[in-house]
């Protein structure tokens, strides 16, 4: 029998136990919490408050839980206030995040945004995601769609600000259309597009052409 490869101790330290399913998997595949100083948990999206933390998957469904089923006092071994609308707070911190990161992204050179341009980078096969205001004209988005199926792989979608919020956050006006451009700043910033998927969606309801495919972990 060949044994499993052992792990490596980065790998090993970047994984915790969900204290929902007890599953060990990857701290980019959960939740840290911790306790605030009011005794509530806590939502700690950027994995640096202090305090013991408690994980758990990034999902609707396992915040819910553990705030429903007193989880989060089980795990502190103390009293700890869990909210009702905690993976609502999850999902707004989240949002506020991933759109922060687009901020920091285009200061760095990361973005590009405008029609001719995002046709240009996915032509060039630099593009890791497309950011798609949800309020932009069907035609345009379309056309970018269709080019970015050609490329390979394919850049991921996202489409859950309107164009104002994302001409607030570039400091631009009227963005529509924007490429994040392939890099290890996309990779970053794709984590929380991920588990932003576990509590919304990441295109409108009403979008009836086929998506890109998204991107995944491998």
């Amino acid at each position: 029998m060949v044994n499993a490869p052992a792990r490596t101790h980065a790998q090993a330290s970047r994984e915790r136990k969900d204290i929902v399913s007890g599953e060990v998997m990857d701290e980019a595949r959960l939740i840290r919490f911790v306790v605030g100083p009011d005794g509530a948990a806590t939502p700690d999206l950027a994995r640096k408050l202090p305090g013991r933390g408690m994980w758990v998957a990034a999902d609707r469904t396992s915040v819910a839980t553990a705030a429903k089923k007193g989880l989060f006092a089980r795990s502190a071994k103390a009293p700890v206030k869990a909210a009702a609308d905690l993976p609502d707070q999850v999902e707004a911190l989240l949002r506020t995040r991933i759109l922060a990161g687009l901020g920091l992204a285009r200061r760095a050179g990361d973005l590009t945004s405008g029609f001719e341009k995002v046709a240009a980078a996915i032509g060039a096969g630099k593009t890791a995601w497309l950011i798609e205001a949800t309020d932009g004209a069907a035609d345009g988005r379309r056309k970018l769609l269709a080019l970015a199926r050609h490329q390979s792989p394919r850049p991921g979608l996202l489409a859950i600000y309107g164009s104002t919020e994302l001409g607030l956050a570039l400091g631009l006006e009227n963005v529509i259309h924007t490429a994040f451009l392939a890099g290890r700043a996309a990779e970053r910033w794709a984590e929380d597009v991920r588990r932003l998927a576990g509590f919304s969606p990441l295109l409108p309801e009403d979008w009836r052409e086929e998506p890109v495919e998204a991107k995944r972990e491998p």
